[in-house]
């Protein structure tokens, strides 16, 4: 049995059915192969996030005039009724105010081949949940081809094919008490990650986002 305190396993079903705000896209530095585009553009988003916060809150301030009490009113979209509206996103922004730079995270094939796997699971089933089909938890499918090391953990996000609508609203947290996705975001502990993002069949699409300390992975995978 893994200790709890090795592991950070947040869920909530954030629902994403928005359209790129206007924001521009992440400076992409060095795609890699074995990703998507918008996989790549989830880790670049992220990394924007964890090594310039400041920064970053402007797209978060940009979003938050959309809000009207607790819908979400974009531009000619239906509105999107939120937990906690706009007060999410101011206390989103604050907390970006108060972060540093935290190191980039670097994409590992493994991890993200795990995280594909449960990509096809949920697919296909549309399911909702860390726990695969099979039983599999995040570290069972980031351990069939590699071992992670030291903490471990996973995000997941339905409805958006934006990176940075995935990300900013995994940052802004609504409706999650703990902030969980937010903190393994943040979580400086975290330096390899593995994306993988599909077709959902309830929700149109899913991405799994997988988080560790560290990762080697499995010669010839």
């Amino acid at each position: 049995m893994i200790k709890p305190s090795k592991i950070s396993c947040v869920f909530s079903l954030i629902l994403l059915f928005t359209p790129a705000i206007g924001f521009s896209q992440p400076r992409k530095i060095g795609d890699a192969k074995f990703l998507s585009p918008l996989e790549n553009a989830v880790v670049h988003e992220l990394n924007m996030a964890r090594t310039a916060p400041k920064d970053y809150s402007s797209f978060l301030e940009q979003c938050k005039k959309y809000y009207d009490k607790k819908l979400l009113r974009l531009p000619g979209e239906t509105p999107l009724l939120t937990k906690e509206g706009a007060e999410a996103v101011v206390e989103a922004i604050r907390f970006l105010h108060s972060m540093k730079f935290i190191y980039p995270l670097t994409p590992s094939k493994g991890m993200s081949s795990g995280a594909r796997d449960h990509v096809t699971d949920q697919g296909s089933s549309g399911s909702t949940q860390h726990k695969g089909s099979d039983g599999s938890q995040p570290w069972d499918r980031a351990n069939r081809y590699g071992t992670w090391e030291k903490s471990i953990g996973e995000n997941i996000a339905y409805g958006s094919d934006k990176a940075r609508n995935i990300v900013m609203f995994l940052i802004i947290d609504d409706g999650v008490s703990s902030r969980g996705h937010r903190k393994n975001i943040f979580n400086p502990d975290f330096r390899v990650i593995g994306v993988a993002c599909g077709h959902h069949a309830t929700y149109r699409t899913v991405c799994v986002i997988t988080f560790a300390g560290g990762y080697k992975e499995k010669s010839g995978k």
